[in-house]
């Protein structure tokens, strides 16, 4: 593929809540500090549902779905210094963001005060709109793309893209290790990589889960408790046990329950993002002195640093690898929560 071709296959949905279909959709130029990948793999997030259905605002459509983009470098601009052809390489959930708002000087790109660049469904600096990864191909900035390390199969770092460094950030900023609590409300393509991390990390991993199902998995993947939140009994046992509580549902919980399984001084952060709104008593709060916060994805220094952390450890998602016309099913069973653990497209049958 050379910089001549502008347009690549595609999986799109034409409307909101209508099926995924096989088309076409174009991509820049490969610019002086971009580089062309050559997607391999692309994982499903929960995510990619919300917005093809409209479930968080209206959507543009068509929309190719896909932050979580697993690839080869295919070609590099003549400016291009951290990338060479040849290399794996990763794309997350933002492709660009201001380089200029106090965030993006901090290194805090995700938080971007201009709003940033999402991957896909969005409008990129020339006002045309992005195209996500399940795709063929994808162009991006060499600042805005990340290294895959040796180590790591490249279908199962496709959803550490997204699913990792969701639960990378808040553990790491809250500081999860040795001596300290954690709890993962809801074992998910979410909930089973802050497992795996946060037992990496050193921490005292409980698994929190509508009921005992998946009590197997969790305790394989390195959780050391697993807990029903089915069972009231759960939330009288766990009351003030945690210093961290991490929920990664996206449907409303309550919230006032959740907070009384944190410590004093302790905080419940929600990187989960449902439809509806949520209420909470702030007595729940008050109480204890506890925080009530959310977390969303990584700076690209961050998801670097993730990256590198799980191949030194031996981490990847645990995935099903479905083709290309399996999407629409996939888009099904991730609501009725039948996968284990995340989807990943082989983008070889787009």
């Amino acid at each position: 593929m050379t910089t001549n071709v502008t347009t690549v296959t595609a999986y799109a949905a034409p409307a909101a809540n209508a099926p995924l279909e096989r088309t076409t959709v174009p991509r820049r130029a490969v610019g002086e500090h971009d580089v062309l990948i050559d997607i391999k793999y692309a994982g499903i997030c929960h995510s990619d549902i919300h917005q093809a259905r409209d479930g968080w605002g209206e959507g543009i459509f068509p929309m190719v779905p896909g932050h979580e983009i697993a690839g080869i470098v295919a070609e590099a601009g003549p400016g291009v210094t951290r990338f060479k052809v040849g290399d794996r390489v990763g794309v997350g959930c933002f492709v660009d963001s201001c380089r200029a708002c106090d965030h993006c000087a901090q290194g805090l790109e995700q938080y971007c005060a201009q709003g940033g660049t999402s991957t896909y469904n969005a409008l990129d600096k020339n006002g045309e709109p992005t195209y996500g990864g399940y795709s063929t191909h994808i162009v991006v900035d060499e600042n805005y793309t990340l290294r895959i390390p040796e180590g790591i199969g490249l279908d199962e770092a496709a959803p550490l893209l997204c699913a990792g460094v969701t639960l990378y950030s808040p553990l790491a900023h809250w500081q999860a290790g040795p001596g300290k609590k954690v709890a993962i409300v809801g074992l998910g393509g979410l909930g089973h990589m802050g497992v795996k991390i946060a037992h990496a990390l050193g921490a005292e991993v409980t698994v929190l889960s509508q009921s005992l199902r998946k009590q197997e998995d969790g305790l394989k993947l390195g959780a050391d408790h697993f807990h029903a939140t089915g069972d009231p009994e759960t939330f009288t046992k766990l009351a003030g046990t945690f210093d961290l509580v991490i929920s990664t549902v996206s449907a409303p919980l309550d919230f006032d329950a959740y907070l009384s399984l944190v410590k004093t001084d302790g905080a419940l952060v929600n990187v989960g993002a449902p439809e509806e709104p949520v209420k909470i008593g702030l007595f729940s709060l008050i109480g204890g002195r506890k925080t009530l916060a959310g977390s969303m994805i990584g700076s690209i220094a961050e998801t670097q640093e993730m990256l590198d952390f799980c191949a030194t450890h031996g981490l990847g998602a645990e995935i099903e690898l479905i083709r290309a016309d399996q999407i629409n099913e996939a888009y099904e069973r991730v609501i009725a929560s039948d996968v284990r653990y995340r989807f990943v497209i082989d983008t070889s049958t787009i």
